[in-house]
């Protein structure tokens, strides 16, 4: 599609060309200024990138936990080349920090590799809230820009 030969990746600028993609979206609404952030920052790059704002479709649920099944409803669609996930998690006094960290990521992981989609994690865990508020507009762009040349690549070794 985007590479010279089918079957190589593509190179240089076609690797970041999202004009003709089709994206979603999966934001924690827990640690909302943070994901609110992730989320603008995530959708501003898309835009940078060529994703037409009608082909990003962006779905919001209670925490991070919840992010794979939603995830996961979307990968089964079968209506987008990939996904992103959003959230943050910031390091309390309790092991409950470690659950959700591994469970969400590990999440995150098995929905890409069950339906073979890129999905660009972008959800943070951090030591504390300035830690969270440093990265949340870095970490939003790098997801864009990982969900489509993560398509692409996929797309050109189809």
């Amino acid at each position: 599609m985007f590479g010279a030969d089918k079957g190589k990746p593509s190179s240089g600028e076609d690797r970041l060309q999202g004009k003709k993609l089709q994206i979603g979206i999966v934001q924690a609404r827990f640690n909302a200024d943070i994901t609110n952030a992730l989320a603008e920052a995530c959708k501003a790059e898309l835009r940078t990138l060529g994703v037409p704002d009608a082909h990003v479709d962006l779905v919001q649920v209670p925490g991070a936990l919840e992010v794979p099944v939603a995830l996961q409803a979307m990968a089964e669609s079968a209506r987008y080349d990939a996904l992103i996930a959003l959230g943050c998690i910031i390091r309390g006094e309790t092991y409950h920090f470690e659950l959700v960290a591994n469970e969400s990521s590990a999440g995150v992981s098995r929905v890409a590799l069950d339906y073979q989609l890129p999905v660009a994690n972008a959800i943070l865990t951090t030591e504390n809230l300035a830690q969270a508020v440093a990265r949340q507009e870095d970490k939003g762009r790098d997801a864009a820009r990982v969900a489509v040349e993560m398509a692409n690549l996929v797309e050109s070794l189809a």
